[in-house]
């Protein structure tokens, strides 16, 4: 008497069961995609104007924590403030045209529960000793950093210089 083992199923061979499941999530999440691109043809001047709120949270932001000078820091706000419409129709396109698909792809993986089993109980860091810096490595670093500072600065300052040449020729031309 000989005993045979059954061998378990392909698994690149997909029950028809799945195969109907994988087909019905497909279709749900292209409705998904289709009512999202709908919610922002239909809602356009709502999404305007949350592009609004946020570029002004995030300019201003931006500003303050790249620019500490608190002149050119109220040029570069008022410079913010006036492209704010550029930004409102460069960013009003840009999110008509990824953003439906970015938030489909999103939530279908929220509702996969894929990234739960990928979780690890424990995260292991692997920390590298750092070598200090020799003192005149350090100094050497700590000098090259202010010069850059310097530098920083002094274009800053050109910048500033060029924008409000820019701005005064503009209202001389225009006969203000």
């Amino acid at each position: 008497m000989t005993i045979a083992r059954q061998k378990p199923l392909n698994a690149s061979v997909q029950l028809p069961e799945t195969l109907a499941e994988k087909y019905t999530e497909a279709e749900r999440m292209r409705d998904v995609l289709l009512l999202l691109q709908n919610l922002i043809n239909s809602e356009e001047a709502t999404v305007k104007l949350i592009i609004d709120c946020l570029y002004d949270v995030g300019s201003v932001n931006l500003i303050n924590r790249k620019i500490p000078l608190r002149l050119l820091n109220r040029v570069m706000k008022l410079i913010a403030r006036m492209s704010r419409p550029v930004f409102r129709v460069l960013a009003f396109n840009w999110l008509k045209k990824n953003c439906p698909q970015l938030i489909t792809d999103w939530l279908q993986l929220q509702v996969s529960f894929e990234g739960l089993k990928n979780i690890s109980p424990e995260i292991a860091i692997e920390v590298e000793q750092l070598q200090p810096y020799s003192g005149s490595q350090a100094e050497s670093l700590s000098l090259e950093i202010k010069y850059l500072r310097y530098q920083v600065r002094w274009l800053a300052g050109i910048s500033i210089v060029a924008i409000a040449s820019l701005g005064v020729i503009f209202i001389w031309l225009n006969g203000g």
